[in-house]
């Protein structure tokens, strides 16, 4: 059917990105209209050619330089260094022999030939089994763009020149179009393409833009102009809604949003049951630059800073000064609630190219997290400098990822310790008492929690990780994503044994993972018995809400009953029910089923 002809009420399902409910005009970025019309050259045109090639390579790196300036003005560093990464595939000598050699073998003109050469490049990666290496693709095509936008001399219509508010409709967005979408006019987005932890999907909800992706067909499904709904909670994106859907939706939104208003004003009130219990809302955040969100949602800390984003999207290791500068602005901002600060996770689906690592069969079950840093005690050590100076500057934790045996924990602390005599011989000051914690994000490491504790100041339970390895379950495979359940029996079995085992040794026992978002699953968690959940920022609110909403000598009994079941799917059933009835307000409001 033709696209133009579609105007009937079409919803489609996707992956929940960011929370909220927007309804706007379509927006269309993007799209394969860059084609270059190919056109036979002379021998004596080669070198014209070449040369066109040159001057556009350097007009294309004068634009991104400038764009990392202005969004690390306006963003952060963080945000900005996300330009390295498309300075190195714009400078890969590579590619740039590649054009070279075609254009001379073949005679055609520049344009055609660097668009082959980019498709190629394109296709190649599209089958890599490597996650890294699929993620990439965003960069290879934002970069090969610019450089064909400027070899035909065609003007881009970018998000930060949007003239009134829309949804945007894209088959993915780059790390350069979503930077930019701050300056814009953006009232929501939905992608083809895309996952819960993909770069789109942080930015959607560091900058609070609700979202939807991996649609797979929304840029065929829709038109410049459609009225577009987008339910970041929910995953939904409809498109031409009848005017009964419509009105729907509205009154969703506007009862939505002033929940959210309402929740907002629960920022000064404790985190705590009917019946007096009290369980720490702390956030996860990427950079520094997140805080503001942070305090805004009223955390009571930070449960964990992911500091590998420090790394991430450059062709240089942070340095010591770096690092320090970025810790301590955080710390000195959260004071005097703490900031946890976990140590360089990286490998799996985090791969940091300058550090030259060894491709793997199974990297999530390879060189990675502790086991890197252990192996490069010089980039570990440089952390620990960095992380212990900013401690003199606000209430800071250390916590130590993937942990599978209490020997990696000490083995890392003695490193640690021969940092601290170092800054003490140069009369560095920190905070001797700094407390050092564990992620038991592994199922080796939940079972032997007990022995872990009686070395560990604290434990936060990685719930992403722990799925997945307890689970058997690939998390970036949407083909076995069926599979992955939060609320499997093995996974609250492993979750309980953490938490009694840190108990039994006096230690606090928190957890990080995304599982502690999901609202369906806060009353059996604070049942558990956690003393912490560490969430995104935005949802902090709700689950609040519920905290303050029910007992906990109820939350106890439900969790009591919970563990002795025997599906994910009876458990699930059970806790949203529960949820229903103990905080309908907010199951309404969400649309819970």
């Amino acid at each position: 059917m033709d696209k133009k002809t579609v105007k009937k009420q079409l919803q489609l399902k996707g992956i929940p990105a960011a929370p909220g409910i927007v309804i706007g005009k379509a927006f269309i970025f993007g799209g394969n209209d860059l084609v270059p019309i190919e056109r036979k050259i002379a021998d004596k045109d080669i070198p014209r050619e070449i040369e066109k090639y040159n001057s556009v390579i350097l007009k294309t790196k004068k634009e991104i330089l400038e764009i990392e300036k202005k969004i690390s003005e306006e963003l952060g560093v963080e945000h900005g260094k996300i330009f390295s990464a498309h300075l190195l595939v714009l400078e890969d000598p590579v590619l740039i022999e590649e054009v070279i050699a075609r254009l001379k073998k073949q005679k055609k003109n520049i344009e055609i030939i660097f668009h082959e050469v980019l498709n190629k490049y394109i296709d190649v990666l599209s089958e890599a089994k490597d996650e890294y290496l699929r993620d990439r693709i965003s960069d290879i095509i934002d970069v090969g763009n610019r450089i064909l936008r400027n070899l035909m001399g065609a003007e881009g219509k970018g998000l930060d020149s949007l003239s009134e508010e829309s949804v945007v409709i894209a088959y993915d967005l780059s790390p350069s179009d979503t930077a930019m979408m701050h300056r814009g006019k953006v009232l929501g987005f939905a992608t083809d393409i895309g996952g819960r932890t993909s770069h789109t999907a942080i930015m959607a909800k560091s900058l609070e833009i609700p979202a939807v992706v991996g649609l797979e067909n929304v840029t065929d499904a829709v038109q410049d102009g459609d009225t577009i709904i987008v339910d970041g909670n929910h995953g939904i994106v409809i498109v031409n809604p009848t005017k009964a859907f419509l009105a729907k939706y509205q009154k969703d939104k506007k009862k939505y949003d002033h929940m959210e208003e309402g929740l907002i004003e629960l920022k000064f009130l404790p985190s705590e049951t009917k019946d007096g219990k009290k369980i720490k809302l702390a956030a996860n955040i990427e950079l520094a630059e997140d805080v503001s969100s942070v305090l805004f949602h009223g955390a009571e800390g930070i449960g964990l800073y992911r500091t590998e984003y420090l790394f991430m999207n450059r062709n240089t290791l942070p340095s010591e000064e770096e690092q320090f500068k970025a810790y301590k602005l955080v710390a000195q901002r959260m004071k005097p609630s703490y900031v946890t600060i976990r140590t360089l996770d990286v490998g799996g689906d985090k791969f940091l190219s300058q550090l030259d690592v060894p491709r793997e069969m199974n990297p999530f079950l390879g060189w990675r997290a502790i086991r890197f840093c252990l192996a490069r005690p010089d980039i570990f050590k440089t952390q620990f400098r960095a992380i212990l100076r900013a401690s003199a500057f606000g209430k800071i934790r250390l916590m130590y990822p993937m942990i599978s045996g209490v020997g990696e924990f000490v083995q890392a602390g003695a490193i640690l310790e021969e940092t601290k005599k170092e800054l003490r011989k140069k009369q560095i000051s920190f905070d001797e008492n700094i407390e050092v914690g564990a992620m038991i994000e592994v199922p080796s490491a939940a079972l032997t929690s007990g022995i872990i504790a009686r070395e560990a100041d604290f434990f936060s339970i990685g719930t992403n990780d722990l799925i997945q390895y307890s689970l058997a379950i690939d998390r970036v495979n949407e083909k076995i994503a069926y599979l992955y359940e939060p609320a499997h029996p093995a996974i609250l079995n492993l979750i309980k044994t953490v938490i009694d085992n840190g108990h039994k040794e006096g230690i606090s026992v928190g957890l990080c993972g995304e599982m502690g978002s999901d609202i369906t699953l806060t009353i059996v968690l604070l049942g558990l018995g956690l003393d912490e959940l560490s969430v995104s920022p935005i949802a902090i609110p709700e689950i609040k809400k519920v905290i303050r909403s029910v007992n906990f000598s109820v939350a106890r009994q439900i969790a009591d009953e919970i563990i002795r079941m025997s599906t994910g799917e009876e458990i699930h059933k059970f806790a949203t029910n529960k949820m229903k009835e103990l905080v309908p307000e907010i199951a309404t409001e969400l649309g819970i089923e």
